[in-house]
């Protein structure tokens, strides 16, 4: 496609890199020349070699390890070794963080500080969140994305970011180039049924974004924008950083604890709403002047989500679905005769199966008959989403063109949903692995919980499938509850792969169990104490693999020499 047309922000279906990251990395590539001069590395400007760092998924224990290695690697001359810095879920959060500082990779102690300042101060305002998501409620498509991300991250970045990845790119100049990486949610269905022509993985950097294997690209101000035929129809405003964080990190448990999280959420939000329903004021902001008592809709909707929360959590939920029951009966006049799908009656409650997605829409469907408000309708819009599950719906820039390089699902469709990559793969190893980057060398940090080689495992095998080069792993090394903390892993005509597991016998000794309770996934937002001590501990991994680290750099170099 045309130069021109990239200027359009037109769709760009190609095996090629932008043009704007072909320039940013033969830039960066130069301060990596200097960067091993300095490091005494003997190295020619064409055998330079491209390194990509990689930070997995892990909630904040990824984002405060990421920040970590970063620093360590600062201090030991090895940061500007690099040429790209790609992450999932919440090493984004990282990185996002990071990349506000125009250069930040030039001054990182004193952007590393600002950021723990942040990270251990007061919460985002309840206040201050409800308004962000009314503001994403304006948009084309809502879903619990936009709820993840003012009610949830918020919660773990203590600040509302409103700059966009095109903001960042208009001062970035002297860091990484940074990759963020999502899944493609139809495809990733469509893969685990066993289908081989869908492609899930899909890569955002600041000048585009788009699926990493396939070669189909938009410019990443465009993402978001209705397109018709590769041509954009109706300009959406450019995602925030807020959402993008959303979107990429909002695998930090399995579904269940989500869902009775966001439950728990929808509940403190009527907490807070309640001053507004009971007020004058909020009768006046009624569409209808005949419509029913505010707080008595908003009391179903309540215990609605005392329904939901009580099946989650296997509590007795048959005096809530009969009050419910009652009251849109008396709100609809006696003319509301709720079914409860899967039963009869409610006296055969415990005998039947009781549906209670069905019975969520059904709720819905009628107080969606009876009121209306705008405060009434974005609570009513989470319930909705959260029923049907609906995570990061956006348009889909491939809808109707017709190409046969791109697979044919994701042609079809107004619309696409994205998600956290770790719910398929939980390291952005497809982001570096196009050939067009031609990566020599990838440092994998795994902040994963559960079996730190999990990620390079599963990529084995997925190269494997899709016939990419990657190097062998030795299983018969790997010790899963007791890692070591440095394995490279080598091939024929592939990247040389080193992976550094978070908590190992290394930098943890006899204590890993006791370091992984210590930082679990799914729990609040880490006090000062907590994020320094595990800045430390994964600063370590740098540290102590120093010499290491400089070898294989230097064995990367070595074969580059060879095969010029």
């Amino acid at each position: 496609m045309s130069a021109s047309k990239l200027q359009e922000s037109e769709v760009r279906i190609a095996h090629s890199l932008h043009t704007d990251e072909e320039e940013f990395v033969a830039r960066r590539r130069e301060t990596v020349f200097q960067s091993l001069q300095k490091l005494k590395i003997h190295c020619s400007q064409d055998a330079v070699p491209n390194i990509a760092l990689l930070g997995s998924g892990g909630g904040q224990r990824a984002m405060v390890g990421l920040l970590g290695s970063l620093v360590q690697l600062d201090k030991e001359g090895l940061l500007d070794c690099i040429l790209y810095l790609s992450g999932v879920s919440g090493s984004t959060w990282c990185m996002a963080s990071l990349y506000q500082e125009p250069d930040w990779s030039t001054k990182l102690e004193t952007v590393k500080d600002k950021i723990i300042e942040r990270l251990s101060g007061p919460a985002v305002s309840w206040g201050d969140a409800f308004d962000k998501l009314k503001k994403y409620y304006k948009k084309d498509f809502f879903s619990l994305t936009d709820v993840w991300a003012a009610m949830a991250i918020t919660e773990y970045v203590k600040e509302i970011d409103e700059v966009t990845l095109r903001d960042q790119w208009d001062h970035l100049s002297k860091d990484p180039f940074p990759i963020y990486t999502v899944i493609d949610t139809q495809s990733k269905k469509e893969k685990e049924k066993g289908g081989d022509k869908d492609d899930p993985w899909f890569e955002i950097s600041p000048v585009e974004a788009g699926y990493s294997l396939t070669g189909a690209f938009v410019e990443t101000s465009s993402f978001g924008s209705k397109f018709d035929r590769g041509s954009k129809k109706n300009p959406q405003d450019e995602m925030d950083m807020l959402y993008l964080q959303a979107l990429c990190g909002s695998a930090l448990a399995d579904r269940s604890e989500i869902f009775k999280y966001l439950w728990q959420k929808i509940k403190d939000l009527f907490k807070n709403l309640t001053p507004l329903i009971e007020s004058d004021t909020f009768e006046e902001m009624m569409k209808e002047p005949k419509a029913p008592p505010a707080y008595k809709c908003y009391q179903v909707l309540i215990d609605l989500v005392e329904v939901n929360l009580a099946v989650l959590n296997g509590k007795d939920y048959s005096a809530l679905v009969q009050t419910i029951k009652t009251t849109l009966e008396e709100l609809g006049g006696g003319t509301n005769h709720l079914i409860i799908p899967g039963e009869k009656t409610l006296a055969e409650k415990q005998a039947a199966n009781f549906d209670v997605k069905k019975f969520t829409e059904h709720v819905l469907k009628d107080l969606s008959c009876l009121f209306s408000s705008d405060s009434f309708d974005l609570v009513w819009s989470i319930c909705k989403c959260l029923t049907w599950w609906i995570w990061g719906r956006n348009y889909n820039f491939l809808h109707k063109m017709k190409n046969e390089a791109v697979p044919a699902a994701l042609l079809e469709g107004e619309t696409r949903d994205y998600e956290d990559a770790g719910l398929l793969l939980n390291s952005p190893y497809f982001s570096v692995l196009r050939k067009e980057r031609n990566i020599d060398l990838i440092i994998s940090l795994d902040f994963s919980d559960g079996d730190p080689f999990k990620t390079v495992n599963t990529t084995q095998k997925l190269c494997e499938e899709l016939k990419i080069p990657f190097p062998g792993v030795n299983r018969a090394r790997e010790n899963p509850k007791n890692p070591e903390g440095f394995y490279v892993f080598k091939g024929t005509n592939t990247p040389t792969v080193i992976h550094i597991p978070l908590f190992n016998v290394v930098n943890c000794g006899g204590n890993i169990a006791a370091w992984r309770n210590r930082y679990a996934t799914f729990q609040g937002p880490y006090n000062l104490k907590m994020i320094t001590d595990l800045m430390e501990v994964a600063g370590k991994n740098i540290s102590d693999n120093r010499e290491k680290l400089l070898e294989q750099i230097q064995a990367v170099i070595d074969q580059k020499r060879h095969e010029l």
